[in-house]
């Protein structure tokens, strides 16, 4: 199949490039869109009480405060003016056509929960009419007529709608400074990897088919369900970073070929029966893994599924169609613009493919290491369990206004309004009642409900409300809802017994209710990826303990990653130095993302690696000299596309977003620790002592390979 792919590229070259512009065109059009249709939540699991709660509340109108503004006055709430010009705001506010209703210090007679604790602030808490979009508008509108200063007031915009906005604005400003950080610096690596400046810049142009394809794909899926914003920073990264790679690998090859002396129709057919047949199956390793999200019911998480793939397959597509054509046209000449005097060598044992580095380290380091396999693998072993102790301490959670930089106002109204009121109003939950009457025979039972759940630690104030077909009560808490505090408080709502059904709703349980529905999912997804991967390098080596031994070292490298993004993100070790504020939680959704990521990653580089130890392997027969073999024609490659991939990803750890941080940082060091310690160490000591029973199957199995294998040429 690959070789007439390859034969097919190569006769109509000029077809597929014009093919290629038409789709950029069309893609970058048309995918520009998906922006305007991306969602900014995703964290609630659609079956949870807490999603049902919310759902009654909407349906019987309670009001859901948007908008809360901080109105802050020197000369105190008590001064005539300062009064007067309260009252002319709330008037004004309560006037406005897309203002459902308002809750104001003045228009409440000086109610205490309002009132900071110093008496120079109040807060003005308003609901918003109309749909999604009415509510934004109504938001923007009144955020920007009433900002500033008022007369003797000073008013600074807070609460849900401030608080998203403020998360879109960093997202989109992050995802530029992440790319005018990673293009250059991506462009640089590649000029020191090829020596050439035209081959280094293929791969950027399969990195804009991947990406801008990626926003196609993203936006024809937004038709049909909820996407999240935020994966559209892990998609841009992650499509340069594999695009690259992928293009890469190719690359490599075909200037091999080249320079053993195989014409250009030879030497592309040849490329992309080898390593196009390794990058399609390792873009499919990559895919399977990012499919393991769609077990969850988190369209955040299910949102990265999405993206990851659409990117997977876009990248995968550029590298096995667009870039051969464009070898097959440029031939020789890919080596153009060369930075160097010499032309790449003939491979030799021992030697790497014409990367500008110094040869035969790596064939050595892997005779090295397999002169003292035990004391390698152990060391490194312990070395990596000793990393990944801190994940032992690990305590889920979800982003708040915390994952906000500091300078950012949104999250500093929600700050001021936690420390200068007896109870936060930004934090405000309801507890939907369905069926209850609260005005007839159930009203006494609601008010003994509602002082239970007034008693106990963490509330502030809790209101009844009656509706035709049902009641809530609407609960002021002084806890910060997506935190430890704010669980134990849902847990301990959730035990009371009342004579009724009841649901809690808001940030704390939807934290709780979120993990739930994670951790009952998560050893499903852990099957499917580890079944999934081991069919596949099967399929691929015809081995059972190949991709034991895979599924093994990947996650113990990953162990050591979690670790350290515990002792860095959680315990806020480096918070300083890297500019965040640490909540002594972690996301509870960035370990799941980077664990499907990242070892989808790892097997890219391990079908690469192992594809070249196979292939020495079968021609020799000799193991010893197969793994030396394969590293040093692999792994110089490797750690180029590793530091390629790692950049895109690193660009990350300049966002004010904490989680990117998270995600960025975190996934560049599991990118670097495979491709260099468990790559570099672990495999060859590992494969060395193993011997020839790495590719040993039982004999049905190595029949049914045999007959169905994929292994490449």
């Amino acid at each position: 199949m690959f070789r007439r792919l390859g034969h097919f590229v190569v006769h109509r070259r000029r077809l597929v490039l014009a093919l290629t512009v038409l789709f950029v065109v069309a893609a970058g059009a048309a995918g520009s869109g998906v922006f305007s249709r991306l969602g900014g939540g995703g964290f609630a699991d659609p079956d949870a009480e807490s999603t049902r709660a919310e759902a009654f509340l909407t349906e019987i109108g309670a009001p859901r405060p948007e908008l809360v503004l901080l109105v802050e006055a020197a000369d105190g709430l008590e001064d005539p003016a300062v009064a007067a010009a309260g009252a002319a705001l709330t008037g004004e506010l309560a006037d406005d056509p897309g203002v459902l209703g308002i809750t104001s210090y003045w228009s409440t007679g000086g109610r205490p929960a309002l009132r900071s604790t110093d008496g120079n602030a109040a807060l003005v808490v308003v609901d918003l009419a109309g749909d999604e979009e009415q509510v934004e508008a109504a938001a923007a509108g009144i955020a920007a007529r009433y900002a500033g200063d008022r007369g003797p007031l000073t008013i600074r915009v807070g609460g849900g709608y401030a608080i998203d906005q403020a998360i879109g604005e960093q997202l989109d400003s992050d995802l530029v400074r992440a790319e005018l950080i990673a293009v250059p610096a991506t462009l640089l690596l590649l000029l020191v990897v090829f020596g050439g400046i035209v081959a280094a810049t293929l791969p950027l142009a399969v990195a804009v088919i991947a990406v801008l394809g990626a926003f196609l794909a993203l936006f024809g899926i937004t038709q049909l369900t909820e996407v999240s914003v935020y994966s559209i920073n892990l998609m841009t990264g992650l499509g340069f970073g594999l695009a690259i790679d992928y293009s890469l690998f190719i690359l490599s090859r075909f200037r091999e070929e080249l320079a053993a002396g195989r014409p250009t129709y030879e030497a592309v057919v040849r490329t992309v029966r080898t390593a196009g047949r390794t990058v399609a199956f390792s873009a499919l390793t990559v895919a399977v893994s990012l499919s393991a999200l769609l077990v969850f019911p988190l369209s955040f998480l299910r949102s990265f599924a999405y993206s990851g793939v659409a990117v997977v397959v876009c990248a995968a597509a550029g590298a096995l169609l667009t870039l051969p054509a464009l070898l097959a046209v440029l031939g020789p000449r890919v080596n153009a613009g060369s930075l160097r005097s010499r032309r790449p060598a003939p491979v030799r044992p021992g030697h790497s493919t014409g990367l500008s580095t110094s040869p035969g380290f790596w064939y050595r380091l892997a005779n090295a290491v397999m002169r003292r396999p035990v004391p390698v693998a152990t060391g490194v072993v312990v070395f990596l369990l000793a990393l990944g102790v801190p994940f032992l301490r690990v305590d889920p959670g979800l982003p708040s206004h915390q994952a906000l930089p500091p300078s950012s106002e949104a999250r500093q109204v929600v700050e001021a309004i936690e420390t200068g009121f007896a109870g936060n109003r930004t934090e405000e939950f309801g507890i939907a009642l369905p069926g209850v009457d609260a005005d007839g025979a159930d009203a006494a039972a609601v008010t003994i409900f509602a002082g239970q759940v007034g008693a106990l630690d963490g509330v502030v104030e809790v209101t009844p409300h009656a509706a035709p077909a049902g009641a809530w009560l609407s609960v002021v808490p002084s806890v910060v809802l997506r935190s430890a505090e704010g669980e134990r408080l849902v847990e301990e709502i959730r035990a009371l017994d009342p004579p009724f059904d009841f649901g809690v709703g808001g940030d704390a349980a939807e934290l709780v209710d979120a993990k739930a529905a994670i951790g009952d999912r998560l050893p499903l997804a852990l099957a499917l990826i580890a079944a999934a991967t081991a069919i596949l390098l099967f399929a691929v080596f015809g081995s059972i303990l190949v991709p034991v031994k895979a599924i093994l070292l990947n996650l113990l490298s990953l162990t050591a990653t979690f670790g350290a993004m515990v002792w860095i993100f959680q315990e806020g070790n480096l918070s300083g130095i890297l500019g965040f504020t640490a909540t002594g939680q972690l996301d509870v959704s960035m370990p799941i993302l980077m664990f499907c990521v990242a070892f989808g990653l790892s097997m890219d580089y391990e079908v690469f690696l192992l594809s070249r130890i196979r292939e020495e392997y079968d021609r020799t027969g000799d193991n010893v000299r197969a793994i030396a073999t394969g590293l040093a024609r692999t792994g110089r490659l490797i750690t180029a596309a590793a530091v390629l991939l790692a950049v895109s990803f690193a660009a990350f750890a300049v966002s004010g977003m904490s989680f990117l941080k998270l995600m960025g940082i975190g996934l560049t060091l599991a990118i670097l620790v495979d491709a260099t310690i468990i790559r570099g160490l672990l495999v060859p000591a590992v494969m060395r002592l193993a011997g020839r029973a790495n590719w040993w199957a039982p004999a049905p199995l190595r029949r049914l390979h045999q007959r169905w294998h994929v292994k490449e040429s």
